[in-house]
């Protein structure tokens, strides 16, 4: 069996220098017949290897007829053949169900939002800040108005319900309304359970704070990232352009007030890959359209119980807080605020509480 180098040296020897059959033959160092054969060839044409037989030929036509009748996976149907004999293995199973099978291409659509129809929400995440002689984990909120496509951005050591509350709020105050939809992921401050093709089981906390907004809650499917994928785009657009080559240090309000100059001077004056317009051009159509604001803020704080110790020591989200002595062994309520915590006893504070150790 020639190379294919071998037979293009073999037809230049041939017709290019008019060699003869024995010429080439001792010119290549090859047997008379070998060249014989492969100069009646015009082209060059590979020894075909004849398929070997597999443990999967007999069964072929099972696949083919299971796969007519049902989406069966690969491991359904390798159960299934176990019990007719087949004794081989799951590699070649698959490799030709993705023959007989491919697979298809997920293909979405490309949603389409009128002005102040919804918002999308999520969180990122932006490494480690150190605080005090800790580092503690930095979180980041990110909304994105559908039609608009403006974006709020706020920086938090936590990603409880009441920063989660907070930082919406405060992009409604941002914006001076309210869009109607809210498009969240199923993160438990928002979703307490979402099976599959049934309606989401939303927080009855977070429900409360979208009817203060006037806000309709929209929860994605589970796995379904591109039901939400304007704020999954600006979080990557966070992380690609904000924080890309940024090093994080400083307090967090230092790290929210720059957040707050790249919104304003690079992230919603930008012109925008899809839209191909700034986002603060589109907000101007979308503001009319945003539910008026309500005159009062939502309470966002979250209240537990917690007991103090006899060292008047009280323990609340992984932390330690003491009390004034006198309430040592009592039952206290605890109020958080994304930047405060409120102890009482007996529907009363005290502002001496609270002090973190």
């Amino acid at each position: 069996m020639l190379s294919y180098a071998q037979f293009a040296r073999l037809r230049y020897l041939l017709d290019g220098e008019h060699c003869s059959i024995a010429q080439v033959a001792q010119a290549m160092e090859l047997n008379l017949k070998t060249v014989q054969v492969w100069a009646s060839r015009p082209t060059y044409v590979a020894r075909q290897q004849p398929p070997r037989p597999s443990q999967l030929d007999p069964h072929k036509a099972d696949i083919l007829r299971l796969l007519h009748q049902h989406p069966y996976s690969a491991r359904q149907i390798l159960h299934q053949l176990r019990e007719r004999g087949y004794e081989g293995g799951y590699s070649i199973l698959t490799d030709f169900i993705r023959q007989v099978r491919p697979p298809r291409p997920s293909a979405y659509l490309t949603l389409h939002f009128e002005p102040g129809e919804c918002a999308q929400i999520d969180w990122g995440y932006a490494g480690t800040l150190r605080v005090g002689t800790t580092r503690r984990r930095l979180s980041f909120l990110v909304m994105v108005l559908g039609f608009s496509r403006r974006m709020y951005l706020e920086f938090t050591l936590t990603e409880t319900m009441e920063q989660f509350f907070a930082g919406q709020q405060n992009a409604f105050t941002q914006w001076g309304g309210a869009p109607k939809k809210w498009i969240v992921d199923n993160l438990k401050s928002a979703v307490l359970s979402h099976p599959a093709g049934q309606p989401a089981v939303y927080n009855p906390h977070y429900l409360d704070f979208a009817a203060h907004y006037g806000g309709e809650l929209r929860a994605c499917n589970v796995r379904a990232a591109h039901e939400k994928g304007r704020v999954e785009n600006g979080v990557g657009y966070v992380k690609k352009n904000f924080l890309n080559g940024m090093e994080l240090s400083g307090s967090l309000a230092g790290i929210n007030a720059a957040a707050q100059r790249w919104l304003d001077e690079v992230a919603n004056v930008r012109i925008h890959g899809e839209t191909r317009q700034k986002p603060m051009d589109l907000f101007a159509q979308e503001k009319p359209a945003l539910r008026a604001l309500p005159a009062a803020l939502y309470d966002v704080g979250r209240t537990q119980t917690a007991h103090a110790t006899r060292r008047f020591r009280i323990h609340f989200d992984g932390n330690r807080y003491s009390v004034p002595s006198e309430y040592a062994g009592a039952r206290l309520s605890v109020r958080a605020y994304p930047d405060r915590l409120l102890v009482y006893h007996q529907q009363k504070t005290d502002r001496r509480a609270c002090a973190p150790l």
